[in-house]
């Protein structure tokens, strides 16, 4: 039986989703807590990779049971054991060839700046000392819509055999408390991506860069080219969306 689990957390002290082999990571957390209760060594696999520092609202991943069990009562059992920064919302059947990473039709992240420093903002946003123009960054991010290419915005030297995204929104909007977040919506996002974009759109912002320099930052497919990445404690994985017929047993 394969079952999708719905979780939260907070990366501050994670060397991010993926298992690492001398650092903590939530893959590695969440399959030692199931391990303890169901007494099977339980492979668990994520929608995607987050780096480390970096939140999740919603990540979903899948395992698989021999056994049927109980969801409320596993999920119960998880956070009972599952340390404090991580919270499972929920755990669901799903079809046997449900896969968390490649039935995902869109993943959501939202990135965090703030303009006022708070202590306790610190480690879910990045302070702005200097509001950035937050209007010409928009212009700026419009053009992510009818790029296909993202190589500009990629981790150098991974092992993907594409770097073609399908961008379905791209949008920096205000918050109360002198807050923004910028929203960004696609079929798939390479390593790194979203706080490359959100790094070199921050020198738009700074007057660093044109709207049009921007532009032909993506059109050269050079990483070098493109602006430093911004800090990982500000972004958030927001919404991971599937086919309903997954959950049709």
């Amino acid at each position: 039986m394969r079952y999708f689990i719905d979780l939260e957390f907070d990366g501050t002290a994670y060397s991010g989703w993926q298992i690492q082999p001398h650092s903590p990571s939530v893959q590695q957390t969440l399959e030692e807590a199931l391990h303890l209760f169901l007494r099977e060594n339980i492979s668990v696999t994520g929608a995607g990779r987050t780096d480390a520092g970096v939140h999740a609202s919603q990540m979903i991943a899948h395992f698989d049971l021999e056994t049927p069990q109980d969801c409320g009562w596993m999920t119960g059992k998880l956070n009972g054991i599952l340390p404090p920064d991580i919270a499972v919302h929920s755990i669901v059947p799903v079809i046997p060839t449900a896969h968390a990473r490649f039935d995902a039709k869109a993943r959501t992240y939202k990135y965090y700046v703030t303009l006022r420093k708070s202590a306790f903002e610190r480690g879910y946003s990045w302070f702005l000392p200097n509001e950035p123009d937050f209007g010409l960054m928009n212009q700026a991010a419009r053009i992510l819509l009818v790029t296909v290419d993202f190589t500009s915005f990629s981790k150098l030297h991974t092992d993907t055999k594409t770097n073609d995204c399908h961008v379905t929104e791209a949008e920096w909007s205000e918050l109360p408390d002198s807050r923004w977040v910028f929203t960004i919506t696609a079929d798939r996002f390479l390593r790194n991506m979203v706080r490359a974009i959100v790094g070199t759109l921050m020198e738009v912002g700074r007057h660093k860069l044109t709207v049009d320099e921007f532009a032909r930052i993506i059109e050269s497919r050079d990483r070098c080219s493109a602006g430093d990445s911004a800090p990982a404690q500000g972004l958030f994985l927001h919404k991971i969306v599937y086919p309903d017929n997954l959950f049709e047993l």
